[in-house]
């Protein structure tokens, strides 16, 4: 392949930087030696251990019998597992050996979204997160199987409750507009009769885990899409599973996240085929995408925005950026514009040029800043976290994580020495040529500073 080749699938495959070693390992493989390679080292557990207190769950009618005391603490601290539950994924994004298993962990989440906001427990979204990456590359028949039965899911959307003669809508909308079929394939009878056969799916009151209620449930007729048959849940989502639209509609998905905002819609009928005869296994339509032409064609790099993930987890990622408690990351990642964990809504976050408004902008430009100048501004850091206010314990550990942010730019720059330092520069860190074709000018540390602010920086 080449370096050019070899960054461009890794960046593409994982988190939008990747570092010179590995770019230097695949360069020697085929395009099919290295897409074999990524998809053969995937993960379905996480490398890193979960946090210690994912607290229980608490049924909603014992937050009812709670004092306002004890709800106010109870909320308190289930704000607190968020967040370190937010910070357990960031690090096993950062420690990870497969950046595509968390890339597909993250995409199914922003597929199958739920929200810590609306599900108020940090350990059924660490269940949903661990059944994500469970199934983040095999058969996505199986994942869907599995998520419309997820608690948090069941949360989320008000499907814990769906019983006969007062069937929720909700699920039924979105598992065939967001999860499957797309706008335009089904009509509303087909929701009102899918909302009748997920009656009797709800949520064990003392455990938190799925329960299914027969008494509850509709055993009446119900017709979907010209058939009529006693349906329970599991064969609504069967049939969706037959229709040609839901594996276009998920390589369709898929396109947009890995090759251009311009879907090839001939393509993208070719790879649906693929992914439908597979069984729907999500490694035989990734290799397809990574193998077609477009995935390749010039035209078609730097079209993508590197969401905030993308640009923090890579950005640490490349420069090995150590940190002792990458918690406060989420902070950075909620200011971009992307609170892990916690979507804007159903739809989940909208991506592609979305992710830049005037505000963001800034914000991306003066992490980048401040980490390349980490070196200058880590004790006055120090300074302001033992200055913090005690009334404000999350500000103090942000402050304090940060200046203890290691980062050793005469180290990373080493593994350039005997190169010519601007052209691999680069080559390894942007996307696309530099901005106006204006080449970084520099030496060292201030070239380095002049490549991560140049605009292709923000885009993979």
């Amino acid at each position: 392949m080449g370096t050019e080749e070899a960054r461009h699938l890794l960046a593409r495959a994982g988190f939008s930087t990747p570092r010179l070693a590995e770019i230097d390992a695949d360069a020697g493989l085929t395009r099919q030696q290295a897409v074999d390679r990524i998809l053969r080292a995937t993960r379905i557990e996480a490398r890193t251990p979960p946090p210690a207190d994912l607290g229980t769950w608490i049924p909603p009618y014992r937050l009812r019998e709670m004092s306002a005391e004890e709800r106010k603490l109870y909320q308190r601290a289930q704000v607190e597992r968020g967040l370190a539950l937010k910070g357990w994924w960031i690090g096993e994004m950062l420690a990870t050996d497969s950046p595509l298993t968390e890339r597909m962990t993250l995409f199914w989440h922003n597929h199958f979204t739920s929200s810590l906001q609306k599900v108020h427990s940090a350990r059924l979204m660490y269940r949903q997160n661990a059944l994500l990456r469970r199934h983040a590359l095999g058969s996505f028949a199986e994942l869907l199987h599995a998520a419309a039965k997820d608690p948090a899911m069941l949360i989320y959307l008000d499907s814990a409750g769906n019983r006969r003669g007062q069937p929720n809508e909700n699920f039924a909308r979105e598992v065939m507009e967001l999860f499957t079929l797309g706008e335009g394939h089904y009509g509303e009878r087909d929701i009102k009769e899918a909302a009748r056969a997920f009656t009797g799916w709800s949520i064990d009151r003392d455990s938190g885990e799925f329960l299914w209620r027969p008494f509850a449930h509709d055993d009446g007729a119900k017709t979907l899409f010209g058939r009529t048959g006693d349906y329970r849940g599991e064969d609504v989502i069967a049939i969706l599973l037959e229709q040609p639209a839901t594996a276009e509609f998920v390589v369709a998905k898929l396109w947009r996240e890995f090759v251009s905002p311009q879907v090839d819609a001939a393509e993208v009928r070719r790879i649906a085929a693929v992914f439908r005869s597979s069984g729907y296994q999500v490694r035989a339509a990734l290799r397809e995408i990574f193998l077609c032409g477009a995935f390749w064609a010039p035209e078609n790099r730097g079209v993508l925005v590197k969401s905030p993930v993308d640009l923090v987890v890579g950005t640490l990622r490349q420069f090995d950026v150590g940190m002792a408690d990458p918690m406060p990351i989420a902070f950075l990642l909620r200011n971009l514009g992307q609170d892990l964990l916690s979507p804007p809504n159903v739809k989940g976050w909208p991506g592609g040029d979305a992710w830049i408004t005037s505000q963001t902008l800034l914000a991306r430009k003066q992490f980048l800043e401040r980490l390349m100048r980490v070196d200058e501004t880590r004790m006055a850091t120090a300074v302001m976290a033992r200055a913090a206010d005690p009334q404000k314990p999350m500000a103090r550990r942000f402050l304090q994580a940060i200046s203890e942010i290691q980062f050793s730019a005469g180290d990373w720059l080493g593994a350039y020495r005997g190169r010519e330092m601007p052209r691999t520069l680069q080559t390894v860190l942007l996307a696309t040529a530099p901005a106006g074709d204006q080449a970084p000018a520099g030496e060292g540390m201030s070239l380095l500073r002049a490549v991560v602010a140049d605009p292709a920086y923000q885009l993979k």
